[in-house]
C-alpha cells in the first residue's frame, strides 16, 4: 500500500505558490443536517487531528510553470468524505477555474459520501458532476490524480470523470470500497494497475515523476490551436508501386514503418492516453497528445493489427477530448481491417466504428490522416479524414483485402493479383479517384 499523504503533502509534491480559493460559509443545525448524534463532536476532532476545516483543501498553484486549480482531498478528515460543506468547496474551485480560464486537477483520496449527511451527501455527486460538465463545455481540461484510497461517488465522479487520469502505484481504486464488497472479491480488481488494464485510467505514475507528468499534460492540453497538423513526411519507400499487388506487398511487408516511428519522427515528446472507459484497451490503435514545432497536436494511430472495438472507442474519446480543447488531430491509418472474431462481435464493433465514424464527421477541430500501410475497408476508413486525407508510397487503401475481394467474386484465389489491380488501391490510383491528397496540396 503507498504512503498515504495528507491534502497539503500531496499539494506540495506537485505544485508551487499554492493559494486557497476562499471557502463558502454554510450555517448548520447541532450535529449536522440529520441530527445525528455525535456529528459536530467527529467534525471537531477530524479538524484538530488534520489541521483543515474540511475534507478537500482547494486552490491555486503552479504544476510545472503551469498554473491549475488544484482539489486535494484529505482522507484523515472523515476518510475523505462528500458532505455539504464539501461539496460547496468543489462548487466555488470549478467556478473559480471556469472564470480565471484554468484547468482542474483533482487529487483524490476518498472512500465516497458522508453518512452522517444521509442523501444530502448523496446529491453533492450531481453537483460535483454538473461542475465538471461546465468546465468541460468551457474547454477546461481536467486531469485527476487517484490516490489510496480512491472509492465510491468521489471515483465515479471526480476521477473516473476526469479527461485524463493518472494514478499513484498501488492504489486502491474502485467504486466499492473495502468493507463492502462482496467477501470473495479479488482485491486485485480494485486497483490503480487493474483500473487501467480495463481502460479506466490512462496510466500508473509514481511519486517522484508525478510533478513533471502533470506539467506535461497540462502544458499539452492547454495549447489550443486552429491551424491543421501537417501531414508526416513518409519514411518508407519513395517510388510509387507499378501494380495494385505491388502495393499490398509493399504494405504488408514487415520491414515497412509503423505508427510508432511516424509519432517519434513526427513529436518532439508525448503523453498518451489509454482505454475506452467501458472496459477496454487496444494495444493496435495508438493515441496521445505530443508537441510539434511547439504546437500540440492530439494522434490516434492505427499500428498495423486489426483494430479492436476498444480502439475503435478510445480514438473516438481522444478525438472528442482534442475537440472540445481545440487541439488539432493526426491520425495515422494502417489496419487491414476491423477484427471480426465472435468476441469483436459481442464487444460491439459495429457500434464502435460507427461511433468513430460519427466523431470525425462531427468535429469542428481540423482532421489530417496519413495512411501509412494497410487501408482495409470500413476498419480503416473510419479514422481517416475526409477530403484531408495522404498517402505514403508504401500503402494502399481498398473497399476489401484483394484475396477477399476475389473469394466473394468467386474467382481462384491465383486471380488476387488481378483483382488488386482492378480495384484501383494504388496511392496513385487513389490520388486520381479523389480519394487522398497530392503530397504538399
Amino acid at each position: 500500500m503507498p504512503e498515504r499523504r495528507s491534502a497539503r503533502e500531496v499539494i506540495a509534491l506537485v505544485a508551487d505558490d499554492f493559494a486557497e480559493i476562499p471557502s463558502p460559509a454554510r450555517q448548520s443545525g447541532p450535529d449536522g443536517p440529520l441530527t445525528w448524534q455525535g456529528y459536530d463532536a467527529s467534525l471537531a476532532r477530524a479538524a484538530e487531528r488534520t489541521g483543515e476545516a474540511e475534507s478537500v483543501v482547494c486552490g491555486t498553484a503552479h504544476v510545472a510553470g503551469v498554473r491549475a486549480v488544484l482539489i486535494a482531498f484529505e482522507f484523515g478528515f472523515l476518510g475523505g468524505s462528500l458532505g455539504e460543506r464539501t461539496g460547496d468547496r468543489l462548487e466555488a474551485a470549478y467556478t473559480y477555474a471556469r472564470e480565471q480560464r484554468l484547468p482542474v486537477v483533482p487529487l483524490v483520496a476518498t472512500g465516497g459520501s458522508r453518512m452522517q449527511e444521509g442523501m444530502l451527501a448523496l446529491t453533492q455527486l450531481q453537483r460535483v458532476a454538473r461542475q465538471s460538465a461546465l468546465t468541460r463545455e468551457a474547454g477546461l481540461p481536467q486531469i485527476a490524480v487517484l490516490r489510496d484510497p480512491t472509492t465510491g461517488g468521489g471515483w465515479a465522479t471526480l476521477g473516473a470523470g476526469a479527461d485524463v487520469v493518472l494514478a499513484l502505484p498501488g492504489a486502491q481504486v474502485g467504486f466499492a470500497g473495502s468493507r463492502v464488497r462482496p467477501p470473495d472479491a479479488d482485491p486485485s480488481a480494485y486497483t490503480a494497475e487493474a483500473q487501467v488494464a480495463a481502460g479506466a485510467a490512462d496510466a500508473v505514475v509514481a511519486e517522484e515523476g508525478l510533478r513533471d507528468t502533470l506539467g506535461r499534460w497540462l502544458r499539452l492540453l492547454m495549447s489550443a490551436s486552429s491551424e491543421p497538423a501537417p501531414a508526416p513526411a513518409p519514411l518508407g519507400a519513395t517510388e510509387l508501386p507499378a501494380t495494385g499487388w505491388d502495393a499490398v506487398r509493399r504494405a504488408r511487408s514487415p520491414e515497412r514503418p509503423r505508427a510508432r516511428a511516424y509519432l517519434d519522427a513526427y513529436f518532439t515528446h508525448r503523453v498518451a492516453v489509454s482505454g475506452d472507459r467501458c472496459g477496454g484497451t487496444d494495444p493496435g490503435m495508438l493515441c496521445g497528445f505530443g508537441e510539434r514545432d511547439g504546437r500540440t497536436v492530439a494522434y490516434a494511430a492505427q499500428t498495423g493489427t486489426a483494430t479492436r472495438p476498444a480502439g475503435y472507442r478510445t480514438a473516438s474519446r481522444l478525438i472528442r477530448l482534442a475537440d472540445r480543447l481545440g487541439i488539432p488531430v493526426l491520425t495515422l491509418v494502417d489496419t487491414p481491417g476491423a477484427a471480426n472474431d465472435a468476441e469483436a462481435e459481442r464487444q460491439g464493433a459495429g457500434a464502435a466504428i460507427a461511433d468513430l465514424f460519427v466523431t470525425v464527421a462531427a468535429v469542428r477541430t481540423p482532421v489530417t490522416t496519413l495512411l501509412i500501410g494497410e487501408g482495409g475497408s470500413g476498419g480503416a476508413l473510419a479514422l481517416a479524414a475526409p477530403g484531408n486525407t495522404y498517402a505514403t508510397p508504401d500503402s494502399y487503401f481498398s473497399v476489401i483485402a484483394p484475396e477477399s475481394a476475389a473469394a466473394i467474386l468467386k474467382r481462384p484465389p491465383r486471380e488476387a493479383e488481378a483483382t488488386a489491380d482492378q480495384l484501383r488501391i494504388r496511392p496513385q490510383d487513389l490520388v486520381e479517384l479523389g480519394v487522398v491528397r497530392e503530397p504538399g496540396t
